[in-house]
């Protein structure tokens, strides 16, 4: 890997890591949060950070992150910002700042895939780096509407999905066939975000939060089924011959 793609990686992650402190503390002085809120954030931004290091070498030949993956970093500290407030105490002003930047996250979504495709800027990395950060976002997100009581712990199973479905390809070999891109699969994960961000307003009532949540979670079913369904029958056409696919 080339020293300037990593130069680049280390100063936008280190500025990723100063906006975290500077809107974590912001956050903590106004809502009287506590050290473990910064901590929690901290730790999953750190996350954030380990994949951007794993995948970063489908990166090349670009020599600089761009300005794509840099709306995906600030997406990446807000959802560290969400999940630093799993656990914290339910009031109002916590379910609201939940909820603003879980809209804020939902807001850039698709900017930084416009930015990459305009600018030239599109790369494996990107995509990769993109997914898993929608990944994040859906199961922190799925923790909160639970956790602020807007929906029973079957909820959880929006954020468990995409792991146990990567999980389950270590078991069957067939799940890690590469998948072409999805209209569907985008449209899904967008309103698998959006129905969560709503199921957090708090004027919402918790019925109808947990209806809207029911909503998202059996379209994002829907959606592993097919893509399941489908390498299944690529496996049943073409069966591997041994190895990893």
């Amino acid at each position: 890997m080339s020293a300037g793609l990593t130069g680049s990686a280390v100063r936008n992650g280190l500025a990723g890591l100063l906006l975290l402190i500077a809107l974590g503390s912001g956050l903590d002085t106004a809502l009287g949060l506590g050290d473990a809120f910064l901590i929690k954030s901290l730790a999953a931004f750190g996350l954030v950070l380990a994949i951007m290091a794993a995948f970063l070498p489908l990166h090349r030949p670009q020599v600089r992150c761009g300005p794509a993956n840099q709306v995906t970093l600030v997406r990446a500290v807000l959802t560290a910002l969400l999940a630093g407030l799993v656990g914290e105490v339910g009031t109002a002003a916590v379910a609201w700042t939940a909820l603003l930047l879980a809209l804020a996250a939902a807001g850039l979504d698709g900017l930084d895939g416009h930015l990459a495709r305009r600018w030239g800027w599109a790369s494996p990395f990107g995509a990769r780096f993109d997914m898993e950060v929608d990944a994040l976002l859906v199961a922190v997100l799925a923790i909160l509407v639970w956790s602020l009581g807007k929906a029973g712990p079957w909820v959880l199973a929006a954020g468990l999905l995409r792991y146990l479905f990567v999980a389950a390809g270590y078991r069957w070999p067939m799940l890690r066939h590469p998948l072409p891109p999805s209209r569907r699969r985008q449209a899904i994960c967008v309103v698998q975000v959006l129905t969560l961000t709503l199921a957090l307003a708090p004027l919402l009532p918790p019925v109808w939060s947990a209806a809207v949540a029911a909503v998202g979670l059996a379209l994002l079913c829907y959606s592993f089924a097919v893509d399941t369904l489908r390498l299944a029958r690529q496996a049943g056409l073409d069966p591997p011959t041994g190895g990893t696919p």
